[in-house]
């Protein structure tokens, strides 16, 4: 398959060989032949009805990838982004609305970077135009990692190789932003992820440097940024003149724990049932998974990513010994992440009398 990526003049190029170099390959999602790769394999399917049995491999490779399920903080988000980008598809003199997603460390890749089927990494084509007058499919999407100890140098060569804009020693400051801005609208992205924004610190020189070119190629480039990072609320995102900007324009969308009960509602048996129905064992008895919530509630203090782990290292022990399903025995064997495994689940306070 050609792999095409813009260059510096907007225009399109094909890879010699076909194929995307080693680096962007398979799992590189902040480059454009990776996230593309990414966001069209389809993702893992639990059997069909009547469909033949799988094999032992094929079990394994599937509960290893796992399938992955809509949450509130999914549709949340979903919906946001899809409001964020309508509001400011006609937005021409200033920086479009964008939005922040944060929350607690996940041990996994935040929602943005999951395979979903909502605008957050796909968006609709109503909302993606195709770009004007190159001939080539539109990128609507952009994927880019704040770097450590990010300075506006480092973000910008990120953005850069998102697209495979090429870049040399004697390629300046000013003249990469100006491909990076050209490329971009040429190229028709309509979002741009921005992740690890916790990374970014406005209180030194080099993150002040990088929070100032980020507000300028808000300003530049004509799409919705949407930035994810950890406990953003909590770091020095938001400080100072730079940060005041940043929250005037943002949106916080937060994420955390599921609750075990909302109202009459109980979320996290939901997805406890939803993970359960997706499981290829042979010999599991349907129901006991969501019998034992509570205890998954504990074990997980409601994170999704310690839950889908602990689901999906018992799935592929009960491959591996045979026993084709899941009991609290097999749930117990499995170790954790080790935030997981030594939170404190604070006690409920009684009532005065």
């Amino acid at each position: 398959m050609n792999s095409t990526g813009p260059d510096t003049s907007g225009a399109t190029h094909a890879t010699a060989t076909g194929a995307a170099p080693a680096e962007s390959a398979p799992y590189a999602v902040d480059t454009w032949h990776g996230f593309q790769t990414f966001a069209t394999t389809p993702a893992p399917a639990p059997p069909a009805p009547g469909e033949p049995e799988r094999s032992m491999e094929e079990r394994l490779a599937y509960h290893s990838a796992f399938v992955t399920v809509r949450t509130p903080a999914i549709d949340t988000l979903a919906l946001s982004v899809r409001r964020l980008m309508l509001l400011g598809r006609y937005q021409r003199t200033t920086a479009r609305p964008s939005l922040i997603l944060t929350g607690p460390p996940p041990p996994g890749r935040p929602p943005p970077c999951s395979k979903s089927d909502g605008p957050a990494t796909s968006p609709t084509r109503a909302d993606t135009p195709p770009a004007p007058g190159n001939g080539q499919p539109a990128v609507p999407v952009a994927y880019v990692l704040v770097p450590p100890g990010a300075s506006a140098k480092t973000l910008t060569a990120g953005f850069a190789r998102y697209l495979g804009i090429p870049t040399t020693t004697r390629t300046t400051q000013a003249q990469l932003m100006q491909a990076v801005c050209h490329t971009y609208n040429t190229a028709g992205v309509r979002l741009v992820l921005l992740d690890e924004i916790h990374r970014l610190n406005p209180r030194t020189t080099t993150g002040a440097e990088a929070a100032d070119l980020l507000k300028d190629l808000t300003e530049r480039i004509g799409a919705t940024f949407v930035y994810a990072g950890i406990d953003v609320t909590s770091t020095a995102l938001f400080s100072g003149v730079r940060g005041a900007q940043l929250a005037a324009r943002a949106s916080l969308v937060e994420t955390g724990a599921l609750p075990a009960r909302l109202g009459t509602r109980r979320p996290f048996t939901d997805l406890v049932a939803d993970l359960e129905a997706a499981l290829d064992l042979r010999r599991h008895r349907t129901g006991t998974l969501p019998r034992h919530a509570s205890y998954l509630h504990q074990r997980t203090a409601g994170r999704i990513g310690s839950l889908a782990r602990l689901i999906r290292e018992a799935a592929l022990a009960a491959v591996l010994d045979g026993t084709e399903r899941i009991t609290k025995t097999t749930l117990d064997g499995v170790r954790l992440d080790h935030q997981a495994e030594t939170h404190q689940t604070p006690c409920p306070r009684r009532q005065a009398r």
